[in-house]
């Protein structure tokens, strides 16, 4: 009876099997089977992997390779980096008009030209990452250490993820940037677009939630909570707004609390301003200032077990904190 019973379903499944195969004979964008030429996600989640090794050479082992020279472990990591960005980097550039009447020998060259500008940066990136470990264990008082903090905090994961995916962007790389930022976001919920320009001191305390759009300029000694959006004030116009300002500029030393919106290209956020949580902003605000919600106090009834909100006639700003 299973070998009857097997047959027929074969029987069925031959039909639907050539029905899609069929329907990718169409003329629908993902149709493409050329699997061969489009950039490995895995091998660039492997990439960044070695990336945070080189970027913290004492915190993350090789499981492959035991060596007594942390320096020889390491050349042959970077090389390792180089070599396959240099792949990954020859099969996107052909998303980049520049590059589409370029034969394979060429891309081949330009890609690993590419990726050496890009691990000739790499001392930069450590920079500015270490700035942001430093801006990260003197902001958070819950942090016992800096070995916490790389180990386990999601902001200094997605910031890390982003100053090497930013390198690459400027550096014109098309796709790659994107799978590095969006891992980074399916990894700890903070969505940082490669494109976003970041100074140094940058904290993100709790993260989850958080929106940087890709024009979004911020200064250095940035703090922001969990749930901020940093945005545009609409996304309409689609890709007519390409390579325009729709994302606000976030000046030094300022704070945003969490659940606050702030919107729009023209849209400066001056120095040392604070924004309280859950603010809406779409306007400059200028240095110094603190924004924040009206405060509520809820109304108990005891009688009625009913729970009323008023709004506190004081002017007085709400700061979530964790």
């Amino acid at each position: 009876m299973e070998g009857k019973e097997n047959l027929e379903i074969a029987g069925e499944i031959t039909p639907i099997v050539q029905g899609i195969l069929k329907d990718y004979q169409g003329e629908k964008i993902i149709d493409k089977l050329d699997v061969f030429h489009q950039p490995d996600k895995d091998v660039v989640i492997d990439m960044i992997q070695k990336l945070f090794r080189i970027a913290y050479p004492g915190y993350f082992k090789d499981k492959n390779y035991r060596m007594y020279h942390v320096e020889n472990n390491l050349a042959m990591l970077i090389e390792d980096v180089i070599y396959n960005l240099s792949k990954q980097i020859a099969i996107v550039l052909k998303y980049n008009p520049e590059y589409q009447d370029k034969n394979q020998s060429e891309l081949t060259i330009i890609a690993q030209q590419i990726a050496l500008k890009f691990a000739s940066r790499i001392p930069k990136i450590r920079e500015y990452i270490d700035t942001d470990l430093q801006a990260t264990f003197e902001g958070d008082p819950a942090a016992e250490n800096t070995d916490e903090i790389i180990y386990s905090y999601p902001g200094l994961f997605a910031i890390t993820v982003n100053r090497f995916a930013h390198e690459l962007y400027l550096l014109s790389v098309p796709v790659l940037p994107r799978i590095m930022t969006e891992y980074a976001h399916g990894e700890t919920g903070i969505d940082i677009h490669p494109g976003a320009t970041i100074g140094k001191y940058f904290f993100i305390d709790h993260g989850t939630g958080i929106v940087i759009g890709e024009s979004t300029i911020i200064g250095e000694h940035v703090k922001i909570y969990q749930g901020v959006t940093l945005g545009a004030l609409s996304t309409r116009g689609g890709q007519s707004l390409r390579n325009k300002k729709r994302h606000p500029t976030i000046e030094d030393y300022v704070t945003i609390y969490s659940g606050a919106s702030i919107l729009g290209g023209e849209t400066v956020i001056g120095k040392n301003v604070v924004i309280g949580g859950n603010a809406f902003i779409t306007s400059s605000v200028k240095e110094g200032t603190r924004v924040s919600v009206k405060n509520q106090e809820l109304e108990y009834d005891n009688k009625q077990n009913i729970v009323q909100s008023i709004d506190r006639e004081e002017d007085e700003a709400w700061f979530y904190i964790i």
